[in-house]
């Protein structure tokens, strides 16, 4: 609301707010976390690209893996800044957005470029790439601990859905059991 020619018309906290905020004000650009309370930022996108596929969509997050940033733009988001940036590049990547463009700092585009450079069919970023949105997201919260009664509460899904996630991740990355998929989770959090 500080730019002379940029005006912030609504706010939600969550997905169902937000569609709802959308329909009412139809606004040039909607910025988006990737993590909501009531879904992901993904599910979010896919569902304004498919009701609104005319609103440029920018994600604004506190994840800094290319990975989240290579799945925002294919769920059609425009842009991926980092909410730590300087209010300024946040400021130049709403502009860029806005007028058409792409826009994704300049560190998370080195990310994005070294890991499809570097990443080999073993390798940490590839096996993690290999997850669907849903499943990344368990990933990540079995990663930051919770329980999988916990990831049920906060994703709206039952606790049997999660246990399928569960072992899907694990066959996907090749992992034996609970233990190797919690270790192996906390530490791509970590990284």
């Amino acid at each position: 609301n500080q730019q002379s020619d940029l005006e912030v018309c609504g706010q939600a906290a969550d997905g169902r707010a937000a569609m709802a905020q959308i329909k009412a004000l139809t606004p040039d650009l909607v910025t988006i976390d990737i993590t909501l309370p009531d879904s992901t930022g993904l599910e979010l996108m896919k569902n304004i690209k498919a009701q609104y596929p005319d609103i440029p969509l920018l994600v604004i997050s506190m994840h800094d893996k290319a990975l989240y940033a290579e799945r925002a733009l294919r769920a059609g988001a425009r842009g991926y800044i980092m909410k730590q940036e300087a209010t300024e590049k946040i400021v130049e990547a709403i502009h860029k957005v806005l007028s058409g463009q792409v826009y994704v700092s300049d560190s998370m585009a080195e990310q994005m470029v070294r890991s499809f450079v570097t990443a080999g069919p073993k390798g940490l970023g590839a096996s993690v790439s290999s997850l669907s949105d849903r499943e990344l997201e368990v990933f990540r919260l079995i990663g930051q601990g919770y329980s999988t009664r916990k990831i049920a509460e906060m994703l709206h899904l039952s606790i049997k859905t999660i246990e399928t996630y569960r072992a899907h991740i694990k066959d996907k990355l090749g992992l034996e059991d609970a233990a190797q998929l919690l270790q192996y989770a906390v530490q791509w959090a970590n990284t």
